[in-house]
């Protein structure tokens, strides 16, 4: 089955290159002169990469990107630009994108970001499919009772323990999810990332994108006895959730 790609580009013929040059690949692309229009287009279609350019009028690349990510979380992203600059790499990066080019990009430069874009989509739905694998949606644990009776109810993304409650955030919520439906399982930096956070990262850079959402999320844990360090690290690796002794 052919890939659903997205090309966003206010510039006419640009847009129509790139166009061009993928549907030569052999993928099925469509194209919007807008952020807008993209936005729209991705509401009501599958895309699972989008190619958008920074420096539109209206809404903006980093705009369009920040939409994106809330209504097609699956759906890759290559942010291209003419306007390099350290500052909007790291904006992009934090808005989840899978890579950063500069325009004139060479049609070999794009072809080779978009397979490789695809690839992770696709390798991070088998991961996420495999975590899965033989278990019922049914049976799928949301609520953990504790000994001492705290409650954790991940579907609430909330804690109890008698008169005390604790909110967690979704990246929170979602973490300890994965830890605790696998109690013992070592996960490494970087699976947890893409389970997490929905993208891939390197072994050197997965550890610095975790250590703040840990941080967090041990903060608010601390708080009840039965979950005080839980959350452990294995040095050099990940992170484990260690159940009660």
């Amino acid at each position: 089955m052919k890939s659903n790609i997205l090309v966003v580009d206010d510039e006419p013929v640009a847009r129509q290159s790139m166009t061009d040059i993928l549907k030569l690949e052999g993928y099925s692309v469509a194209s919007a002169p807008n952020g807008q229009a993209a936005v729209e287009y991705v509401r009501t279609h599958p895309v699972d990469l989008m190619i958008v350019d920074l420096r539109m009028p209206g809404m903006d690349g980093l705009e369009v990107i920040q939409v994106v990510n809330q209504v097609a979380p699956e759906t890759e992203v290559i942010l291209l630009t003419a306007f390099g600059s350290t500052e909007t790499a790291i904006q992009a990066l934090r808005l989840r994108i899978h890579d950063y080019l500069l325009k004139p990009a060479s049609p070999a430069q794009v072809i080779a970001s978009v397979k490789k874009g695809l690839a992770r989509r696709f390798g991070r739905l088998r991961l996420r499919a495999n975590s899965a694998e033989g278990m019922d949606a049914d049976e799928a644990v949301t609520v953990f009772n504790l000994a001492d009776g705290t409650v954790v109810d991940l579907s609430r993304r909330q804690i109890r323990y008698k008169n005390k409650l604790e909110h967690l955030t979704p990246a929170e919520g979602r973490l300890l999810k994965i830890l605790m439906e696998n109690e013992g399982k070592v996960f490494s930096h970087r699976e947890l990332v893409l389970l997490v956070q929905g993208y891939d990262t390197s072994q050197r850079e997965a550890p610095e994108i975790l250590r703040p959402l840990v941080s967090r999320l041990r903060y608010k844990l601390d708080q009840f006895p039965a979950l005080s360090e839980r959350v452990a690290s294995v040095r050099g690796t990940g992170y484990v959730y260690e159940g009660e002794k």
